[in-house]
């Protein structure tokens, strides 16, 4: 069984499907999970809010379409296309998890991020061994909340910034996170280098084209997020 963990050593990066296979499918739902293992993906990306109940669910937006704010709403008012982060789990048993709490500052469900965290804790120690799950965020208190509650999940700072891409660097390491996740637009191979020589882990984000995987691959990023996984899968394999 190949190890898809991002402790396996390896010379290609993951194949890590953003909301699952979200071109082919509704994005964040189990159909769409279930395409991106089809499509040969070695992990999943999702959107983890917490609904009125205290149910995980996985959804992007704070609210649905019709304008109604998922914390005001129990699980089962939810539709039904929205699962469960438990349903979700399940559905790609076997590979590894991605899981982005969503808690932005102005956000209308920011002040339940010290739930969600530690609810996503509890929930990622049931389902997944440490090596097959990290936790991701915007917010960098939310995945420092992670590691307050459990110092052996691995976390991951989601960034997006243009400018001082090395001093963002030093804080991830300055705060105990052993990744970066950065907008594709900021990466070169001076970024992935210094990344690497401060010890932490390249998932870079949201990736479809063929050339730019092949070259993200050949400066030796540990993971790519992207919406095509087959495709993605195709153009890693064809560096083998």
């Amino acid at each position: 069984m190949t190890d898809t963990s991002l402790n396996a050593p390896s010379h290609r990066p993951l194949v890590i499907a953003h909301r699952g296979a979200s071109v082919d499918h509704l994005e964040n739902t189990v159909e769409a999970f279930a395409g991106a293992r089809q499509q040969g993906a070695d992990w999943v990306e999702l959107d983890v809010r917490r609904s009125a109940d205290g149910v995980l669910v996985v959804h992007h937006d704070a609210h649905l379409a019709d304008g109604q704010l998922i914390r005001d709403l129990t699980a089962e008012e939810l539709p039904e296309h929205i699962p469960s982060l438990a349903e979700a789990f399940e559905t790609v048993d076997g590979l590894g998890v991605n899981i982005e709490i969503k808690s932005l500052p102005g956000e209308p469900d920011h002040e339940d991020m010290a739930m969600v965290c530690e609810a996503v804790v509890g929930l990622a120690a049931a389902y997944r061994p440490p090596e097959l799950v990290r936790v991701s965020s915007f917010n960098i208190r939310a995945v420092d909340h992670i590691r307050e509650t459990d110092p052996n999940l691995p976390t991951g700072w989601l960034t997006v910034e243009r400018i001082g891409s090395h001093l963002i660097l030093d804080r991830t390491v300055d705060h105990g996170h052993g990744a970066i996740h950065p907008w594709d637009e900021l990466v070169d191979e001076s970024l992935v280098d210094g990344a690497h020589n401060r010890g932490l882990k390249v998932l870079v984000w949201t990736v479809d084209d063929e050339e730019r995987i092949a070259e993200l691959a050949s400066w030796g990023v540990d993971g790519i997020i992207t919406n095509l996984p087959g495709v993605a899968r195709r153009a890693l394999d064809a560096l083998a």
